[in-house]
């Protein structure tokens, strides 16, 4: 959602610390707590987005003040040629260096407690013009050490792995940013290899790789809707030494055979149209399990042309880490037509229920279905039912007569839109609203793509996204972000869609080939003729859910409609909230941090009551989930974000620290003037 699509939504300025001019008050420090560094992109390794770090906490947060600022200078707005960039990848902190890539993947090591640059890599990527709606991301490196080196003193004993827009997996030297010359080529592999003739711009990594043992896992982003036989979805590794390849994982069914129309066009050696993993995957290393969230099997909006590649699209699979053997797999959606991927790593905690401890995965979905699944099995927790759906009535679609729906957790998005449920800012648009809606099928959550036109809702950017949950595993509370903007899908016949003269895409529609199938697609958000959702409010919102129980303990609007509207729309219109891409974290202080919104801002909430107790303006939107980190006994915690603008907002490349203000004279480090950060 861009500019132009938010600029009736309206929300009052927070008016909450970190906002002013003023610095905030000064506090005496407590030097007693625990101290952790930030090792994984969430936070461990598997992807909790959870501190235990108490330093800061509800009675002091108001007291962060900015500890430094750092700016990368990788930034593109489209107008050079080359394709805009979105900095939105979390860094990651090993001892004392905090680590991060940005959208050109230069990859960049800082001092994490001062932000003074230490080295700087450039992959120098060939690949500069992407082609669809994608910015140019990079969202996290992974870290590997060597638990017994043989040479203390040998380059690359410790690895800073990244991929790239090239397509390319390289392994650095974690303290100098060289290339490793003994992984794969100088350094690099190449991950196209076994595709077939690929374009460049159809298939590259954009998430962080996951590092299980001595192997380094990845996936990759494969451009939407463009084919039936888009390149495989095929997951590897790779020895973190050597860059050999371990093992591939091409995601078909048990018994699975080669379509006769496929065996004399197809030049691959992994399966076309697989689903694939573009998201964050998650480890456990001591079951070696690498669990994966599965994309759809091609194209996104048309199942029958798929040859059955559905059984493991839109499923988080348990592999294991030495062979990349099924263990277990658990399917969120049954032949996905909705683009209703699974958006977020799965999240592994032990559930502390009423039967006792239990190794768990949260998987939560683009729907607002929050699954807890036996880590060691796959069986839900809770009971989840097969409920009837909407059927498609496209000749030639045969869809599932039942999907999957969780019992102990309620949904955290709505899953109805009719006409009286039509919004808007006067009598007039809203009737606008309700015409529309009355003119498409609109039949609840599933409603497949018809010829007419349906509603879909959530849309496919969810609900939550790519950002996940954060969860506490102490509180046993999961703090989870969703926007509420519906869609409008239609499937156009070949023959209309050949007669087009005008096939390109307009933002905020979007039309796709998907050639091999009989029918193309026309997809958009619904919006009434201002420019806001026709949904009523908020379109953007931020909840805590209590896992034991099964309740949501609290839900708020998230995030106003400053910097996408003008003033004083903004400020008059009431706290609606606003789309939302990006994660939280949740630290043992009680405060949850949040970016993610169209506004620049980064909050803390009280956990417990979602009270919003601190506000930061930003120099750019923070569509990145922060950090934070503690890594000395006399030391400050930090909170750390990347500040760079999405695909709705200005690309920007600030990365910015704030730790506590502290009182003079009290113990511990010295107080600094702060470095200022970007207004």
């Amino acid at each position: 959602m861009k500019r132009h699509l938010l600029a009736a939504l309206a929300a009052p300025l927070a008016l909450a610390p970190g906002c002013g001019d003023e610095a905030p008050p000064a506090v005496e420090i407590d030097y007693s707590g625990p101290t952790s560094e930030w090792r994984h992109v969430g936070g461990d390794a598997g992807g909790m987005q959870y501190s235990p770090l108490d330093q800061i906490d509800t009675g002091n947060v108001g007291s962060l003040e900015v500890a430094w600022t750092y700016h990368h200078g990788d930034v593109s707005d489209g107008s050079d040629g080359e394709t805009r960039t979105s900095f939105n990848g979390t860094p990651i902190v090993v001892g004392d260096a905090l680590y991060f890539c940005t959208g050109m993947n230069r990859v960049i090591a800082l001092d994490a407690e001062t932000g003074e640059e230490r080295w700087t890599f450039d992959p120098e990527p060939k690949l500069t013009r992407l082609k669809g709606p994608y910015p140019r991301v990079c969202r996290g490196v992974a870290y590997w050490e060597d638990p017994a080196p043989r040479d203390s003193a040998a380059a690359c004993n410790a690895r800073i792995l990244t991929g790239t827009i090239d397509s390319e997996l390289i392994a650095l030297d974690a303290a100098t940013g060289e290339p490793c010359a003994d992984f794969g080529g100088d350094g690099r592999i190449s991950l196209r290899e076994g595709l077939g003739e690929t374009p460049d711009w159809e298939y590259y990594p954009t998430a962080a790789p996951v590092v299980l043992r001595d192997v380094v896992v990845t996936g990759a982003l494969i451009a939407d809707n463009l084919r039936a036989d888009a390149p495989s979805g095929v997951v590897r590794a790779f020895d973190v030494r050597t860059g050999e390849l371990r093992w591939a994982w091409d995601p078909v069914p048990p018994g699975w055979r080669w379509p006769d129309d496929w065996r004399d066009r197809v030049r691959s050696e992994y399966t076309p149209g697989t689903p694939n993993v573009w998201t964050f995957m998650s480890a456990d290393p001591e079951r070696n399990l690498v669990f994966v969230p599965t994309g759809n099997a091609s194209p996104d909006y048309f199942a029958a042309n798929r040859h059955g590649l559905d059984h493991y699209a839109s499923s988080v699979v348990a592999l294991w880490g030495s062979t990349g053997k099924v263990i277990w797999q658990f399917q969120t959606v049954h032949k996905d037509v909705w683009d209703y991927d699974v958006p977020a790593r799965p999240q592994l905690f032990t559930f502390q229920g009423p039967r006792g401890p239990i190794p768990a995965v949260a998987q939560i979905t683009k729907m607002g279905h929050l699954f807890l699944l036996n880590r060691e099995t796959g069986e839900p927790i809770f009971p989840v039912e097969e409920r009837p759906v909407p059927q498609s009535d496209v000749p030639g679609e045969k869809l599932s007569p039942t999907q999957p729906f969780p019992t102990h957790i309620p949904p955290l998005h709505p899953h109805t839109l009719g006409p009286d449920d039509a919004f808007g800012f006067s009598f007039w648009d809203r009737g606008k609203c309700r015409e529309i809606i009355e003119g498409l099928r609109s039949e609840g959550l599933f409603t497949p793509a018809s010829l007419e036109g349906s509603i879909q809702f959530p849309g496919s950017a969810g609900g939550p996204n790519w950002g996940g949950i954060a969860l506490d595993p102490e509180r046993q509370i999961a703090f989870v972000n969703a926007m509420r903007v519906p869609s409008v899908i239609q499937l156009i016949p070949r023959e209309e869609w050949d007669a087009l003269e005008d096939k390109s895409s307009t933002y905020p529609t979007e039309q796709a080939p998907m050639t091999g199938t009989p029918y193309a697609l026309r997809r958009g958000p619904l919006l009434s003729p201002l420019g806001a959702p026709c949904n009523p409010p908020p379109w953007g919102t931020f909840a805590a859910v209590d896992l034991v129980a099964g309740e949501i303990l609290w839900e708020v609007p998230l995030g106003t409609s400053r910097d996408q509207a003008p003033f004083p729309i903004w400020w008059l219109q009431g706290n609606i909230g606003a789309p939302n891409l990006g994660g939280a974290i949740a630290t043992a202080g009680g405060v949850v941090f949040i970016g993610a919104t169209t506004d620049r801002y980064l909050r803390g909430f009280d956990a417990m009551t979602g009270e919003e107790i601190w506000t930061e303006r930003l120099p750019y939107t923070a569509n990145a989930t922060p950090l934070t980190y503690r890594l000395r006994p006399d030391g400050k915690q930090f909170v750390v974000v990347a500040a760079g603008g999405h695909g709705w907002s200005t690309p920007g490349d600030a990365v910015i620290a704030w730790s506590l203000r502290e009182k003079t004279g009290t113990a511990g480090t010295a107080d600094a003037a702060p470095a200022e950060a970007d207004e």
